[in-house]
């Protein structure tokens, strides 16, 4: 069969994150299953206009204001495909209404809040008002996701039919849960693009709460993004040049070392699709420590693999890791529970599941 995914970023894009990461688990996995897989993206700086990424045919034209033109154009050359698959991200690509074969639509998060985290009014409403309008124009349409906050999201916009699947990892859990003690320095983390939305200042600003309340802690910052020199400001803003380190992006290895040696991943992003690295850090024996927002609530469960704070605020996050520094047994059960259920969230065990149904929508009409 053919499958084709339409999405706003491919795994190459600089700007590219964790959705594209899932996206390109799935793909490669029904391509080494024999189907013809295509996906299709907008142009960027440098970008081939074709390239075949593990297996997958990355294709690429236009830019974000014509690229749904252009895959209309690319789509009328091409033999029919089985399934059309139209990833929204706060914009969609109104494929079922052009495609002309079966088509469900995939969405990560329900982007809301977001919208006022890169526009202002009246961009940022007129955003929020389109999203709720293209999500009961596509009611009739099957959409997939992996959290139950964005299906409840979609179902009260008028979406009659959301199905579940939960997001997989490369990350292979530790074979045995090595010992690592709940001592100063205390090691923190934060894996994450560096843009608006996810608020690593608030982590840095946490870091900031304990260091004055005396801890002696330090947290290490992966990835790269858009507000990158403006969090390097904060750091010297808040005194906190000699424990905050910057590593940029890192290769899949070297971000699991990272997730490996500290004791806590933090996570302040305004909301999430699930919240992969969360996963990640817990199949490297490192609990996540997380706001109470849509996606980190499901990767990270409450006082069992992890902590969920009060509130959306540093002073709130940094309770929860105060709470663990005077509880560091409960910490240790955290890390083993975290761990143990990271294992069950390996691509071995999602993908089959998974494109079993991706396939049985492209049977759709043929049975």
């Amino acid at each position: 069969m053919r499958f084709l995914m339409l999405n706003w970023r491919d795994p190459c894009n600089p700007l590219a994150g964790g959705a594209e990461r899932v996206t390109l688990g799935y793909l490669t996995y029904l391509a080494a299953k024999g189907h013809e897989v295509f996906w299709f993206a907008p142009l960027f700086p440098g970008a081939a206009s074709e390239e075949i990424i593990e297996g997958v045919r990355v294709v690429r034209a236009g830019g974000i204001g014509s690229s749904i033109l252009e895959a209309q154009r690319w789509f009328r050359r091409q033999p029919r495909f089985d399934l059309v698959i139209d990833q929204h991200h706060g914009i969609p690509w109104f494929a079922p209404w052009w495609c002309r074969t079966n088509c469900v639509a995939y969405i990560h998060e329900v982007l809301g809040p977001i919208w006022d985290a890169f526009y202002r009014w009246p961009y940022n409403a007129l955003g929020r008002w389109q999203e709720r309008r293209t999500h009961w124009l596509y009611r009739k349409v099957p959409f997939w996701t992996a959290s139950t906050s964005t299906k409840a999201s979609l179902e009260a916009s008028g979406v009659r039919s959301v199905t579940l699947i939960p997001y997989g990892v490369h990350t292979v859990a530790l074979p045995d849960l090595e010992a690592k003690p709940l001592r100063q320095p205390l090691s923190l983390v934060v894996v994450s693009r560096l843009a608006p939305n996810k608020r690593v200042d608030h982590a840095m600003r946490t870091l900031k709460l304990l260091v004055d309340k005396g801890i002696n802690a330090n947290l290490t910052i992966v990835g790269q993004g858009i507000i990158e020199q403006q969090l390097h400001q904060l750091a010297s803003e808040l005194s906190l040049e000699g424990r905050v380190k910057f590593t940029g992006a890192l290769s899949e290895p070297g971000k699991d070392a990272a997730l490996r040696r500290a004791h806590l991943l933090l996570h302040t992003s305004m909301r999430e699709g699930w919240g992969l690295n969360v996963i990640e850090a817990n199949a490297m024996g490192t609990p996540a420590v997380v706001y109470p927002v849509a996606g980190l609530i499901e990767s990270t469960l409450h006082e069992e693999t992890g902590l969920v704070s009060v509130r959306e605020s540093p002073d709130s996050l940094a309770e929860c890791v105060l709470t663990l520094v005077n509880r560091p047994n409960q910490y240790q059960v955290l890390r083993r529970n975290a761990w143990n259920r990271a294992k069950t969230f390996h691509w071995d065990q999602v993908l089959p599941k998974a494109c079993a149904w991706l396939e049985a929508q492209a049977r759709r009409g043929r049975d």
